[in-house]
């Protein structure tokens, strides 16, 4: 297995690149989070790799982060679950924002991936419960049932995950759900 590459990037081409390491160009699939944070064509890059080796190709997944790759594998041992498909997960979400939708059961959140229907998100949401979030440091712990409800109301009316978990850290933690969906909203309008 290739577990990592080193060398010069040359082509991007969402979503692959071409690495070359020592004269061989190894096109690898990235997902977008990996893509957008990639230096200039002509600069040094390393990246972790997944290879898959099927019948009729040998592909290589590439990842900036452990975490990246980690979400990556076990998206994979899914039934019914392929590269591409993780790939398109990790490409449409944050790891970070993917464990938390699996640890608040969120169905919705990853139905607005592309490719993942609403039966492919529920079982995304069962397979992974307790396997992704606590490996991956979830950023917002939510001390109670009324902030993870606080949070989903946020995201609901449209605010990213970053602002909804930015105006939850400023309540206090025995808020009621009304009540800290009103001091949300006021402190996202200021």
């Amino acid at each position: 297995m290739i577990g990592r590459l080193s060398g010069i990037l040359g082509d991007k081409n969402p979503p692959q690149i071409v690495l070359d390491c020592h004269g061989v160009g190894y096109e690898v699939d990235v997902p977008m989070s990996t893509f957008y944070n990639l230096p200039a064509p002509g600069e040094k890059l390393t990246l972790l790799t997944h290879m898959v080796v099927r019948e009729d190709a040998q592909l290589l997944y590439g990842f900036a982060t452990h975490d990246e790759r980690n979400a990556f594998r076990q998206l994979i041992k899914i039934s019914g679950i392929g590269p591409r498909m993780a790939l398109s997960v990790l490409s449409g979400m944050a790891v970070a924002e993917l464990a938390q939708a699996i640890t608040l059961q969120e169905a919705g959140r990853l139905v607005k991936v592309p490719g993942i229907g609403k039966k492919t998100a529920e079982r995304l949401l069962l397979e992974l419960k307790g396997k992704l979030g606590v490996d991956m440091g979830l950023p917002v712990n939510l001390a109670s049932d009324a902030q993870a409800d606080i949070l989903q109301a946020l995201v609901a009316l449209g605010y990213s995950d970053k602002e909804a978990a930015l105006a939850l850290k400023a309540l206090p933690d025995s808020v009621g759900v009304s009540e800290g969906i009103k001091l949300a909203l006021k402190a996202l309008a200021k």
